[in-house]
């Protein structure tokens, strides 16, 4: 442990005897112990929740917004100390779009949270006659993120939440607790007593925390099979949700695109985080003219990437997050090249760097069917498909339960706008991938989710509609 990390790591963690061990995602060493929660701690926590949500709504959108504010300066003023923790935990290395980027993204949405207007609505006015539509508290927001991006998903759960007038739970995934622990104790520097709250430990924690009768809303982060279990555990109660889940997002390039001058935001579409997002480019379709161009640009870039542990200066890739996780990668890459596939770059594990490295990959020649293509690779691993009629690509990106994100490709913006209409996604980017702004909304279709977050959205999204007919 460095000393830049002690203060807020010591604020956040328990003794050995009492906790669960935490390792550091590239060496394996343990950083330190969250504590172990247990089911009755939920329900102490939510009883507390629900006492301290009407004088926190009570206080008005205005002081909220103010209290927010207050605590996106914070996370700023921490910026360092809380990277390094997500660095180690999480394995993000701290330079390029990783650590710092995701710890300064938590301010940015929580500022986005705090001064986003949410007016009601006019919804019909004839005479003297008028229907509004306004917006209130739900009440209390259980918030259940994922490992890949911990604290900053985790802030665009809370902090439209808490905007709202709403108090929150938090329960972050068992394999990143301390990134979040240390977010929240950020967060309750400026909060009441009890309006957030976050709960580690077991795992029966999550299932009751989505089936409580007292949480009145779950949003959640992570995998489809989770996502539906949440669904199932929320019928008694009713809670409204809002569910983020997996992508097995697709890209096309078009025929007479520049792709060297696309290169860079391909692969970045493809492997921030080491791919470890869910709305990455997960599979490229590429048409047969610039094919070869792409395979060739994208291999340069993932044999020269900066590659190794997060803490050290100039990485911009680091390790998988976890075993199992690891072993998903390593598997899809050795079934593609044993199915022809041609590994351009990479393809392997990187021992010299730590147990849970693979070197980024890109793998050509391969096409649907292959496992690397059809399943969410969730590392650093790219798939590149031929085709040579658009019709036919377009159907093969859409030939998938999954519709989270999908991109387009081209120089010619009026056919790459006309592409990008037909994909089943609920975000298609054009020249780009995986970009988010804290104004424009952000959710899945099919397999990959409902509801959306960000912005006004976002807002209404932990809001009750009430009408009001005069």
């Amino acid at each position: 442990m460095t000393d830049t990390a002690t203060s807020l790591l010591d604020a956040v963690t328990v003794p050995e005897a009492e906790g669960r061990a935490i390792p550091d995602a590239a060496t394996r060493e343990i950083i330190g112990y969250a504590p172990n929660h247990t089911v009755d701690d939920l329900e102490a926590a939510i009883v507390r929740a629900r006492v301290a949500q009407p004088p926190w709504n009570a206080l008005g959108h205005a002081e909220r917004s103010r209290l927010l504010n207050l605590v996106a300066d914070e996370i700023e003023a921490n910026a360092e100390e809380l990277a390094l923790i997500l660095s180690r935990e999480q394995g993000k290395p701290l330079d390029g779009p990783n650590a710092r980027f995701e710890v300064g993204a938590c301010a940015v949405w929580t500022r986005n949270a705090a001064d986003t207007v949410l007016e009601p609505e006019i919804v019909f006015e004839a005479g003297e006659s008028r229907a509004e539509i306004h917006y209130d508290a739900l009440g209390v927001v259980g918030a259940i993120g994922p490992w890949n991006w911990p604290m900053m998903i985790s802030v665009w759960q809370i902090a439209p939440s808490l905007r709202m007038g709403n108090t929150v739970i938090v329960k972050p995934s068992g394999f990143t607790p301390l990134s979040v622990l240390a977010l929240v104790e950020i967060f309750n520097r400026h909060l009441p007593a009890d309006v957030l709250t976050v709960i580690t430990g077991e795992r029966g924690v999550a299932s009751r925390l989505a089936a409580h009768p007292d949480i009145d809303k779950i949003m959640f982060t992570g995998s489809t099979p989770t996502g539906r279990k949440i669904v199932e555990s929320s019928a008694n109660n009713l809670a409204r949700l809002t569910l983020e889940l997996g992508g097995n997002d697709a890209g096309i390039v078009l025929p007479g695109t520049d792709v060297r001058a696309h290169a860079e935001n391909l692969f970045w579409g493809a492997f921030i985080n080491g791919g470890q997002t869910c709305a990455a480019l997960k599979r490229l379709y590429v048409h047969d003219s610039v094919y070869e161009a792409t395979v060739e640009a994208l291999g340069e870039i993932a044999r020269s990437i900066p590659f190794g542990r997060g803490t050290d200066a100039g990485n911009v890739i680091g390790p998988l997050q976890n075993e199992g996780q690891f072993d998903i990668v390593k598997r899809l890459v050795d079934e593609a090249a044993a199915a022809g596939g041609r590994v351009v770059a990479g393809g392997a594990p990187a021992p010299e760097h730590g147990p849970l490295f693979f070197q980024p990959t890109i793998v050509a020649d391969v096409s649907d069917g292959v496992a690397l293509v059809d399943e969410e690779q969730f590392g650093p691993a790219l798939p590149i498909i031929r085709f040579s009629d658009v019709e036919d690509a377009i159907r093969r990106a859409n030939d998938s339960d999954e519709g989270l994100g999908a991109s387009v490709w081209s120089d010619d913006r009026a056919a790459a706008l006309e592409v990008a209409k037909r994909l089943e996604a609920g975000t298609v980017w054009i020249n780009s991938h995986g970009g988010l702004n804290p104004q424009v909304p952000f959710g899945g279709t099919k397999s990959s989710g409902y509801g959306q977050e960000f912005g006004v959205a976002g807002l209404k999204g932990v809001a009750a509609p009430k009408v009001i007919s005069y």
